[in-house]
């Protein structure tokens, strides 16, 4: 039984997983080894970077449409929750972070954002939590842009500002317990 093959035509915006938003700018065929190939060819012009996809290979790799307007709200309203803090060592942390961000999920990518954000008033983050908060708001800000036309820093203005007042109404709640 063969899957039904994700079908994008050129100037659909896609989400590829490791490498998040980019587009279709060509549909080609190749042989190699002497087989016929139909690939996707995608180009994620933040990193410069073109990438060919077999077409029957697209829905395995985890190659998406935009989210719908459904989950892009949830990831918003993600955005907006306390931020869980685990107290396990930072390398641990750390990757389950980058898979989260690696796995193309909305939600999950809200999440890193939303447990990495620091407002001004709260500690500094080291070198590499802010590298990965970066990654993750990025990856974030750059599918709520495709989906909403704007440019990727309007969309992350957006985000932030959520972040920093969750991050108002978490201080005072924290404040008035205390």
């Amino acid at each position: 039984m063969a899957a039904k093959a994700l079908s994008f035509v050129v100037g659909d915006y896609v989400v590829y997983p490791k490498h998040g938003v980019g587009r279709v700018v060509e549909l080609q065929s190749q042989e190699i080894a002497g087989t016929k190939l139909e690939l996707y060819v995608l180009r994620f012009e933040k990193e410069r970077m073109t990438l060919r996809v077999p077409t029957n290979k697209a829905e395995s790799v985890g190659m998406r449409k935009l989210s719908s307007n459904a989950q892009m709200s949830d990831a918003l309203t993600t955005l907006k929750g306390k931020p869980k803090v685990k107290r396990t060592m930072w390398s641990r942390r750390a990757q389950e972070y980058e898979a989260k961000i690696n796995s193309g999920d909305l939600v999950s990518i809200a999440e890193v954002v939303r447990d990495l954000f620091r407002a001004e008033d709260q500690p500094e983050q080291s070198y590499s939590e802010r590298q990965i908060f970066e990654a993750a708001c990025s990856r974030l800000a750059r599918e709520l842009a495709a989906m909403e036309s704007v440019d990727e820093p309007t969309a992350q203005v957006k985000i932030l500002d959520i972040l920093r007042a969750a991050a108002a109404i978490h201080n005072k709640v924290a404040a008035t317990a205390a």
